[in-house]
C-alpha cells in the first residue's frame, strides 16, 4: 500500500513538473508582424538578403510590392526573446521602382553562436510583386519560392528548397542543402543543389541542372540540356529538335530519355556498370556494345552525350 501511494506521489510530482515545464518554454514565445507597401510599378527588381527565414514571392496585379515579414521567438525567458526580437534588424529602401530589403542578425561571432539565433528565431517574408518583376533573392536558413511572374529570378538558399511556378524568364538559383522543383518556365534555366533532387515539369529553354546527391527528372524540356548527379538517376523528356549539344551524366545511378520520333540526334552513350536498350532503330556509327553506343537517330543532329558509371542507358519512345 505504501509503494503504491509513493509510485502515485511520484506520478502527480512528474504531471506538475511537465506542467511547469511547458509554461516555462512557452512564456518567451514572442511573435511580430512587420507590414509594409511600396508603390513601384512594373519591371523593377526586389533584392531581399536575409541571415535567415523562408522566402515566398508571388506575382499579383497591380503596381506594388507588399511584404509581410513575421519573426516568431520562443524561449524559456521573455527577456531573452525580446533581446532577439530587437537584435534581428530589417532595414527596407526603395530606389525608383526597385525595392531593397536587408535583414540580419546584428550579434556577430563568438556571440551568434553563444545565443544559438536558429534555434529560438523563425523568419518568414511573405511578398507580392507586380507581375511584371524581377528577384534577387538570399537566405542563409531558409527555402525559397516564386510563382507566377514575368522577369529574371536569382534565388540563393544556403539551407532550403526552391520552388518556382509559372516563370517567364531566366531563373538562376542554388542551394546548399535542398531540392529543387520548378513548375513551368519560359527561358533559360540554371540550378544546383549539393544536395537534393531536382525536377522540372516544363521547361521551353536550355536547362542546366546539377546537383551533388539527388536524382534528376526533367519531364519536358523544348531546348538543350545538361545534367548532371554525383549520385542519383537522370531522366529527362526532349520533345522538340534541340539544337545543339545535350549532355546528361550521373556517377551512380540510371539514365533514361524519352524522345519524340521525328526528332534527329548523335548518340553517343557509354555505360561501365550496366547495358545500354533502345526502343528505335539507330544507324550505327562504328562499333556497338552492351554497354557503349554510337548511333544516329533520324539522320543524325546535335549529340546526345550519355555517361553513367553505375547504372543503365535507356533510350525510349516519348
Amino acid at each position: 500500500m505504501k509503494s503504491c501511494y509513493s509510485r502515485n506521489q511520484l506520478f502527480t510530482a512528474l504531471i506538475a513538473a511537465s506542467f511547469l515545464f511547458m509554461s516555462c518554454t512557452t512564456y518567451g514565445s514572442i511573435e511580430d508582424t512587420i507590414v509594409k507597401t511600396f508603390d513601384v510599378g512594373p519591371g523593377g527588381i526586389l533584392i531581399l538578403k536575409s541571415d535567415m527565414g523562408s522566402i515566398e514571392v508571388c506575382g499579383k496585379p497591380g503596381n506594388d510590392v507588399k511584404v509581410e515579414v513575421i519573426r516568431e521567438v520562443r524561449t524559456g525567458s521573455e527577456k531573452k526573446a525580446q533581446d532577439i526580437l530587437k537584435d534581428f534588424d530589417i532595414r527596407f529602401d526603395q530606389k525608383n521602382g526597385d525595392v531593397i530589403i536587408e535583414a540580419e542578425y546584428r550579434k556577430k561571432g563568438w556571440q551568434r553562436f553563444w545565443n544559438n539565433i536558429g534555434k529560438y528565431l523563425r523568419v518568414k517574408f511573405i511578398i507580392t510583386v507586380p507581375e511584371r518583376y524581377n528577384l534577387d533573392l538570399d537566405t542563409k536558413g531558409g527555402s525559397i519560392s516564386a510563382d507566377s511572374l514575368v522577369g529574371d529570378i536569382e534565388a540563393n538558399a544556403s539551407g532550403g528548397s526552391l520552388h518556382f511556378d509559372r516563370i517567364e524568364g531566366n531563373i538562376q538559383g542554388s542551394t546548399s542543402g535542398g531540392s529543387i522543383k520548378i513548375g513551368e518556365v519560359v527561358g533559360d534555366t540554371r540550378v544546383h543543389t549539393s544536395g537534393g533532387s531536382i525536377r522540372i515539369m516544363r521547361a521551353e529553354g536550355p536547362v542546366d541542372a546539377h546537383t551533388s546527391g539527388g536524382s534528376i527528372t526533367l519531364e519536358e524540356v523544348l531546348g538543350t540540356i545538361k545534367a548532371h548527379t554525383s549520385e542519383g538517376s537522370v531522366k529527362a523528356s526532349i520533345t522538340h529538335q534541340p539544337n545543339s549539344e545535350c549532355r546528361l551524366t550521373t556517377s551512380g545511378g540510371s539514365i533514361t530519355v524519352y524522345l519524340s520520333e521525328e526528332i534527329g540526334m548523335y548518340v553517343d552513350a557509354h555505360t561501365s556498370g550496366g547495358r545500354i536498350s533502345a526502343d528505335f532503330p539507330l544507324a550505327v556509327k562504328g562499333e556497338i556494345s552492351k554497354n557503349e553506343l554510337k548511333a544516329e537517330l533520324n539522320n543524325g543532329g546535335p549529340e546526345l552525350y550519355l555517361r553513367t558509371s553505375g547504372g543503365s542507358i535507356y533510350l525510349k519512345k516519348f
